[in-house]
């Protein structure tokens, strides 16, 4: 339903945009922190390399589950409140995690991350897809959304350096510390939320997000675009880990590679930007060429390392500026439903980003970083034929 209300002329304060994107970023960065400790946690729990994986897939049920049921609370509830509310539940699930003596125990723990992480995240996402003027919201959404693609990013740097320098339950307890210095921040500094026009109750709120997939082509083709690139995402950062790993490297030095990519995130902020000039196709079509060609310098992972550093850069760079665009359309108008928007778009996401996970470690045991590396490239490509084969109909949404 389109918003009734006069829609918003005014620019956004750029402090007010760098702190969603902070925000986002460092609620984002709980779900990542354990990808270049996966090896570590399969020694000290049990797992073997192919089971390590459910490590990840667990957080990305919670995010699944979050998607389905907290993230479109935000169309009915006081944004500001829920948003505040869920921070404090992740502060108190990150000590929790931290102190985890099972399997049952670490697995649960990760599954509520992956749930409070990602309505944290996403429900900042549509704040300020709300907050934004029409004519300025690709670009504040692609700043808030490189926010959260650095926050994932340097989440393995800093996980990798603080499990070198104390264990792998520091990596919670620090996060646990900065969840709580961040929610005394936003209780401070976040703009009053602007009240939904609609009056849903709970179950036909999340009735409605079914007829928004049923009759949204565009939601329907950008989502599918985002489960394809963020299992490519996916398949590459859960599997890096084991190579690398076995080649002696630390923590710490695991975790740098996130820096790299935020070299390509950076060079991706401008996606939003092109989607408000109308140019949101010409620069999906370039960054799932971009993708694809990714995978051939990263092939040469264990053989050298700037191939590798090449292949992340372009690899970051083709993912951030895809889901920028992707979000910049699907939040093209004004309207009451921009958290059940990112939920469903983000369903895509999760179903994507946990079938990578769990095909990135079964392919590795299998064939090794060249069999991952082939997987990539697969769904890069059908990722790019997609695209060109709706060209047409998203077009004429």
């Amino acid at each position: 339903m389109r918003d009734t209300t006069t829609p918003i002329t005014t620019a956004l304060p750029p402090t007010l945009v760098w702190l969603f994107a902070t925000a986002a970023g460092l609620s984002v960065a709980n779900v990542y922190y354990a990808q270049p400790l996966l090896a570590t946690l399969a020694h000290e729990f049990g797992m073997t390399e192919a089971a390590s994986g459910m490590v990840i897939t667990a957080t990305q049920i919670g995010c699944a589950l979050a998607l389905l049921l907290l993230v479109p609370l935000g169309d009915m509830l006081n944004r500001r409140r829920l948003t505040l509310f869920q921070l404090g539940l992740l502060a108190i699930t990150l000590v929790a995690l931290g102190c985890a003596r099972s399997t049952a125990a670490l697995l649960g723990g990760m599954l509520m991350v992956g749930l409070l992480g990602t309505a944290m995240t996403q429900g900042l996402i549509a704040y300020a897809a709300s907050a934004a003027a029409s004519h300025e919201r690709g670009r504040v959404v692609g700043m808030a959304q490189g926010g959260v693609v650095i926050g994932l990013l340097l989440a393995r740097t800093l996980s990798g350096v603080v499990a070198d320098l104390a264990d792998w339950r520091a990596v919670y307890v620090v996060s646990a510390t900065i969840a709580c210095a961040l929610l005394l921040l936003l209780w401070r500094k976040l703009p009053p939320a602007q009240p939904s026009n609609q009056k849903l109750a709970y179950g036909a709120l999340l009735a409605s997000m079914l007829d928004m997939l049923l009759h949204n082509k565009v939601l329907r083709v950008r989502g599918m675009l985002a489960l394809l690139m963020f299992a490519v995402f996916n398949i590459f950062w859960s599997a890096l880990v084991l190579p690398l790993t076995a080649q002696g490297y630390s923590h710490a030095a695991i975790g740098a590679f996130g820096l790299v990519g935020v070299i390509g995130a950076l060079g991706a902020a401008r996606a939003g930007t092109m989607a408000d000039k109308g140019r949101a196709q010409w620069t999906t079509g370039a960054a799932l060429l971009l993708l694809l060609a990714s995978w051939l310098p990263l092939s040469f992972a264990g053989a050298a390392l700037w191939p590798l550093i090449i292949g992340i850069i372009a690899l970051d760079l083709a993912g951030q500026a895809i889901h920028v665009t992707n979000q910049s359309l699907i939040f093209k108008d004004d309207s009451d439903a921009h958290s059940r928007l990112v939920a469903c778009y983000m369903l895509f996401y999760a179903v994507g980003s946990g079938l990578g996970a769990i095909a990135a470690t079964s392919v590795y045991a299998l064939a090794g970083w060249h069999g991952v590396c082939a997987l990539g490239a697969a769904v890069s490509l059908l990722a790019l034929l997609f695209w060109r084969l709706t060209l047409p109909a998203e077009k004429a949404e």
